[in-house]
């Protein structure tokens, strides 16, 4: 679950009128690309190299942040410099000109665009045959994997959870990749057992991590080759499913836990919900929710009900 931030590393609010727009902007960028990736402003701080107060200040728009400092987070986060900046299009006059045209359009209309343009390079969507590998998205304490597991043996089809898959892959922890390696080598084996989830079995059901949504290539492989499902879910219910897990870490301070996760929900929900399918979780009981799922699933595979 996330860590608490230290309520130290808050900066200081007496300089709300001295704040710059354009520091104001980046410290929002910032935050909603550590928030995305699910990580706690100490993590970050430390993968980067920088001080938790450099970073909260930097995050809260005080100070000039440099341009060196803003390189080494901009590495944490695996995300390019100009993309912090607000700028990550301006690498040829094409990209200027498709910038001018997609600016102002609709999530309807973009998606369309991003379809053109796969089919466009070579890669076309997978068109009216649905793929029977069904991906399920959503943070930890949606139900993957307990829904998964149901649907899978509903289906008859072999159930994965990616997370266990990469795992293989490195021959250790999720956490010990992390803290061993780093987010990148984490995101290639991630890649890697998604990949081979997808070649070795047309007809499955994959329970995948929350923070797939983190690199958007890997988003992008898993929506194209997969019926993808969003499980939502209340805040609160992903706190109680987690801690009925055993993860008892969200106790401490739990009001500052479930900010910190409201907000991870918030930066990552535009993602998962460009899934094919949503569901639920937190509306019903564990069989109703599961009837649904089923139905959906089903009717958008055509298969018999």
């Amino acid at each position: 679950m996330v860590e608490i931030e230290s309520k130290a590393t808050e900066p200081a609010q007496s300089h709300d009128a001295a704040r710059h727009p354009f520091l104001v902007a980046l410290g929002e960028r910032v935050k909603s690309q550590r928030l995305r990736r699910g990580l706690t402003r100490k993590v970050l701080a430390q993968t980067a190299g920088v001080s938790e107060r450099h970073l909260a200040n930097m995050e809260y728009g005080v100070g000039n942040a440099s341009i060196l400092v803003l390189l080494d987070v901009a590495r944490a986060l695996q995300c390019s410099l100009a993309e912090l900046l607000g700028d990550f299009s301006t690498a040829s006059p094409e990209w200027l000109l498709i910038r001018e045209l997609l600016q102002g359009q609709d999530e309807g209309a973009l998606k369309q665009v991003r379809l053109a343009i796969r089919e466009t390079l070579g890669s076309p969507d997978r068109g009216t045959a649905h793929s029977r590998c069904v991906a399920l998205v959503g943070l930890r304490g949606a139900g993957k994997s307990t829904l998964g597991r149901l649907l899978a043996e509903d289906l008859g089809f072999p159930f994965l959870e990616l997370s266990r898959e990469i795992e293989k892959f490195a021959g250790c922890s999720i956490g010990e990749i992390q803290a061993l390696y780093g987010q990148s080598a984490y995101r290639r084996y991630e890649r890697r057992a998604l990949e081979e989830a997808i070649q070795s079995q047309p007809e499955a059901v994959l329970a995948t991590p929350g923070g797939i949504v983190s690199d958007p290539a890997n988003f992008n492989l898993m929506l194209h080759h997969c019926t993808s499902v969003w499980l939502k879910a209340e805040p609160e219910d992903h706190m109680r499913r987690v801690m009925a897990q055993g993860d008892t870490r969200p106790m401490t301070a739990s009001s500052e836990a479930m900010e910190d996760l409201r907000a991870i929900l918030a930066g990552r929900a535009a993602f998962y919900a460009k899934a094919d399918l949503w569901v639920d979780t937190s509306a019903q009981p564990l069989d109703e929710t599961f009837h649904q799922l089923r139905a959906q699933v089903r009717s958008f595979l055509s298969l018999p009900a």
